[in-house]
């Protein structure tokens, strides 16, 4: 079967046309080429296609099989089948004209009975995402290994009460990482599945924090003997499945890093529907990590806020892809990072070409929140609000403070002086949200 015929109702190129009519599969805000603030869009926002979802999901939950219907997929785990959806991959990914790709190891090649037939069948597949690359220009933004799927894992991989599965799982990790390398891959993600506890009554948390400080130590180390140039992300991803994940969010997460000498060598991939999970917003896991210069990459998704799970729903949200494009845009881009849709259609939408439909949306939604962000940063009002709101550091006793000249004893004898503080100004919250709506 040529790769042409796998989606033969899209066009080869999903293209630019603000003007058509509604519901189209047409791009109404991306278009890769534009301008905005000096780079373009593609640039700014280094999309990618996940694997796993787009390629491997089935729309099965806990409720019923799945639903979705793959014609070229028969269903099967044999390499035949992972090699047939190397086309579809990129045929798909080349029409939606998206950069990049992410995979995890399991997700484009089959397990075999041990780790050496694993290998065997990943190099395989590897070979052909290879020739692929090459031919249609797309390039893998990173690539990682599943470390929670197996049964062996049900304790954890890195963390693991069992030496032999933590041995194994550096064994999957050096293999993966030896693929991302050969693949070009700008980026390695670890994504700890399954790194955290049920029960702490028989759980050694500083012995499992350790081994895993110790994992990610090793993998460093390999990475530069084989010469990777590429980065290191860790994904925060609280609860799901562990009563208590290791990884919980942003703040656990940099305070491993630090606690474990890896500051340098990790930064964090930050995903919508986690930061949800853990309490946050968004935004707020990706200011906690850009201020700290922690931000990598990001999943673009979102989370159904009646639901308490991780949903991986693609982002529609306008007011939330602005949040994100501020914070990415005042850091300067997220490169060698990107925006991966870490995002599934849902189980109702079954037919190939829901997959575009999700993807050329949520690319849209991107490409509006970047053109707003600009926009707010370019009138300068919000940053003299905030500027504004903290100019009482700018001079005086606050600038003493800021540049360390004053302690409590200094401080009180200037309260004594002065007798109380001046009063506050108004936060004007409710001003603020009302200008981002205007620029909405």
């Amino acid at each position: 079967m040529a790769a042409s015929s796998y989606f033969p109702k899209v066009p080869a190129k999903i293209p630019f046309d603000p003007k058509a009519k509604k519901g189209a599969l047409a791009f109404k805000h991306y278009q890769a080429d534009k301008v905005v603030e000096g780079r373009s869009m593609r640039n700014w926002l280094r999309f990618a296609v996940c694997y796993w979802h787009t390629f491997r999901g089935t729309g099965s939950d806990p409720f019923g099989p799945g639903t979705m219907q793959r014609p070229w997929d028969d269903g099967s785990d044999s390499l035949n089948n992972a090699l047939k959806r190397v086309d579809v991959a990129f045929e798909f990914i080349s029409k939606l004209g998206a950069p990049y790709y992410c995979f995890h190891d399991r997700d484009v090649a089959p397990e075999g009975a041990n780790l050496a037939k694993s290998n065997k069948n990943l190099d395989a597949v590897a070979e052909k995402l290879k020739e692929s690359q090459a031919k249609t220009g797309i390039k893998l933004l990173w690539g990682t290994a599943n470390l929670f799927s197996n049964p062996r894992f049900m304790h954890g991989a890195a963390t693991s009460c069992n030496a032999d599965v933590f041995a194994y799982a550096a064994a999957q990790v050096k293999k993966a990482i030896e693929v991302t390398n050969d693949l070009g891959g700008e980026n390695y993600v670890f994504w700890g599945g399954r790194e955290g506890y049920m029960n702490l009554f028989n759980t050694d948390m500083k012995r499992e924090l350790d081994h895993l400080a110790k994992f990610m130590h090793m993998a460093h180390d390999h990475a530069q003997k084989i010469g990777f140039k590429g980065q290191f992300l860790f994904e925060p991803k609280p609860k799901e499945p562990t009563k208590h994940q290791y990884d919980y969010d942003a703040a656990a997460c940099l305070n491993f890093i630090r606690a474990n000498d890896l500051e340098g060598i990790v930064k964090l991939n930050i995903e919508t529907n986690h930061a949800t999970l853990a309490g946050h917003t968004m935004m707020h896991e990706l200011e906690y990590a850009s201020i700290q210069g922690a931000l990598g990459s990001i999943d673009a998704n979102t989370g159904d806020l009646l639901l308490g799970w991780d949903t991986d729903q693609f982002p529609t949200d306008i007011y939330l892809t602005t949040q994100c494009m501020l914070v990415i845009m005042k850091q300067g881009g997220l490169a060698p990072g990107g925006v991966n849709f870490d995002a599934k259609v849902r189980r109702e939408s079954f037919e190939p070409l829901d997959l575009f439909y999700a993807h050329v949306g949520g690319m849209d939604a991107f490409a509006r929140g970047l053109k707003i962000a600009a926009a707010i940063r370019k009138e300068g009002l919000l940053s003299d609000l905030v500027k504004q709101r903290y100019s009482s550091y700018d001079a005086g006793i606050g600038k003493q403070i800021e540049e360390g000249k004053v302690g409590f004893v200094e401080l009180e004898k200037y309260m004594l002086g002065k007798g109380n503080p001046d009063s506050n100004d108004s936060g004007r919250q409710e001003m603020i949200e009302n200008i981002i709506n205007e620029y909405l």
